[in-house]
This record gives structure tokens, sequence and C-alpha cells, in this order.
């Protein structure tokens, strides 16, 4: 129970600190319950404490910490318009069409050859090649 108590405490002062450390200082405490619960004795859990403890704060923090500092991944341009929503201003086919993408009017054709797309229908963009938006309409919201 003291491993509990220790690593409850750990995790409260993490939430305080938002240091990293705490949290995975408080993961070896739960290691060490978890070797107190299968009955070893108190050398053998502050030894798994303190391994524990040292390993993931040499090995497992820094890898947390590249992740966090790294920034998310911006798509810009056209790239940034694939999965958008679009309307279809005319009736769209495999060979000509128009929508309107977050307020730009774009040339449009059907991704797949065999639908006919209407006007007014909501599409979603799923390439773009030149400067034409190969689109499929949105399914019904009940059948997602």
């Amino acid at each position: 129970m003291i491993w509990l108590i220790v690593a409850m405490a750990l995790g409260i002062a993490e939430l305080l600190s938002l240091t990293l450390n705490l949290a995975l200082i408080a993961a070896a405490a739960i290691v060490a319950t978890l070797v107190a619960a299968v009955g070893l004795p108190l050398g053998f859990q502050v030894a798994a404490f303190a391994l524990t403890g040292i390993l993931l704060v040499l090995f497992v923090r820094p890898i947390a910490m590249k992740q966090l500092k790294t920034p998310p991944v911006m798509r810009m341009g056209i790239s940034a318009l694939i999965g958008k929503d679009a309307l279809a201003l005319t009736e769209v086919t495999h060979n000509a069409g128009r929508v309107r993408i977050g307020g730009e009017e774009w040339t449009a054709r059907s991704y797949d050859p065999s639908l006919v797309i209407p006007a007014g229908a909501t599409v979603e963009v799923l390439a773009i090649e030149g400067a034409t938006a190969l689109v499929h309409p949105q399914e019904e919201p009940w059948m997602r």
C-alpha cells in the first residue's frame, strides 16, 4: 500500500510541475507495487523501484520530450485541401464540373468514373490533379 501512496503522491506532484520526471518515478513506484504484490521482500521492491526509475528517466524521458517538442505537421498549399468539404456548383461527372472549396471555385471531376454528382451536393476532396479537384459525394450522416 505504501508504494501505491507514493505513486499517487508523485502523480499529483507531476500534475503541478509538468516535468514528466515525477510521472516516470510514479510508474517506477507502480512497478515496486507489483513486486510487493508478488510477495518479494523490501530489498527487491526498492531495487525494482530504483532500477525502473533510472531506466525510465534515462531512456523514456528523452524520447517523450522530443515528441512533445516536435511541432505538428502543417499541410499547406493544395495538400491542405485534401479531405476538405466542398459544394458542387454544377453537376460533376468524370469529365467536368465545378465545386466551391473554402470560398474558391475549382474545376472538378468525380473520383469514381461511373458517378454523377448533382449540383448542390456536399462532396469531399480526395485528390488534386493540377487545377482540378477529384471529389466524391459525402455519405449521409446516418450511413457513416
